[in-house]
């Protein structure tokens, strides 16, 4: 599957609907209709529905089940094990794609399935498009998600694998990177804790050391006027303001209380548009 949409499957039968609905309800599914529906629309035999269900049934995320999410209206191509990106980060993305000038550069960092590259470029049009992340199979994903806006993904810790040429030019960097401290990892869900690559949660003793990392190099990517986008918590967003303001950007916090967003924006100072 790729973000835009792909043609419905056939309705199936409210005997099948019922049946499945029961057998994830009594494996504790909160959302067992909802769940029901996609992984219905979803399996094209009954075979496949039927080893659909068993894994959603042992646990696995439904996202990973079915081989995409929902992220911003599209459709985002999965792999086991890859970051699903979450509802909150939605704020996030539609925050980037409002400051985004016309024929912006944009930066997704640690940016797992590319959702976030995705959705910014279909709200703001980039000229360029790029994505970095540590985890091959999350590489591949973004490669997936992101190709059809003509964007680039590169392989590597964060800055590092990024071609020279960005440097000084990207309008928008989105960095939605691990921010669970190490000593919470074990209290995350079981579809987080036992089924995403531990690098795409954990974020050192606070949390923020990823972060900490990004916001030290932005200045040397963004543009004049450019913006840095980080997701974090409440209770870390005094910290990350902190470490954004130590980088030479000025930093402000926007949040989204129906979604629990919280989201810490840096500003390199200077004219957009301007060496």
């Amino acid at each position: 599957m790729s973000v835009h949409p792909s043609p419905p499957s056939p309705p199936s039968p409210p005997s099948h609907h019922l049946a499945v609905v029961a057998r994830l309800r009594a494996a504790g599914c909160v959302f067992a209709e909802e769940e029901a529906d996609i992984l219905l629309s979803t399996a094209r035999t009954p075979d496949e529905l039927a080893a659909m269900v068993e894994r959603r049934v042992e646990g696995l995320p439904l996202e990973h089940v079915v081989g995409w999410a929902e992220f911003c209206g599209l459709r985002i191509t999965l792999e086991p094990g890859v970051f699903v990106p979450r509802r909150r980060t939605e704020f996030l993305a539609r925050q980037a794609a409002a400051l985004a000038p016309a024929g912006a550069v944009v930066l997704d960092l640690c940016c797992g399935s590319g959702a976030v590259a995705a959705a910014v470029a279909t709200h703001a049009d980039p000229a360029e498009l790029h994505a970095a992340d540590l985890d091959p199979a999350a590489v591949r994903c973004a490669h997936r998600n992101v190709s059809r806006f003509g964007g680039e993904v590169h392989e590597g810790d964060l800055y590092g694998p990024l071609p020279a040429a960005l440097r000084g030019r990207v309008d928008i960097l989105a960095a939605n990177g691990p921010y669970v401290p190490t000593g919470d990892v074990a209290l995350l869900p079981s579809e987080a804790r036992d089924h995403e690559r531990r690098m795409a949660l954990d974020g050192g003793a606070d949390g923020l050391d990823i972060m900490r990392r990004v916001a030290a190099g932005a200045p040397q990517w963004l543009a004049p006027g450019g913006h840095l986008f980080v997701e974090t918590s409440e209770q870390q967003a005094a910290e990350a303001v902190a470490a954004v303001t130590r980088s030479g950007l000025s930093a402000r916090v926007v949040t989204d209380e129906d979604l629990y967003a919280t989201v810490v924006i840096g500003t390199k100072r200077g004219v957009a548009g301007q060496g």
